[in-house]
């Protein structure tokens, strides 16, 4: 299978689990580094990259 379909084949399985998961529990050390994320990424919101933009970056380079 090639690897465009077999990356679609994840992101289709992961939505799905995505759909029936119960909700995921977090270390303290966790919440504290998404909330860095975050608060950095609010901080310069032009330093992140769209997923969509992203995936084609990744995609493109396999």
């Amino acid at each position: 299978m090639p690897i465009p379909q077999r990356i679609q084949l994840v992101e289709d399985l992961w939505d799905s689990i995505a759909e029936e998961a119960s909700p995921i529990h977090l270390s303290k050390e966790q919440i504290a580094e998404l909330d860095r994320r975050l608060d950095a990424l609010e901080a310069q919101p032009e330093s992140g990259t769209p997923w969509h933009i992203a995936r084609e970056r990744i995609l493109a380079s396999l």
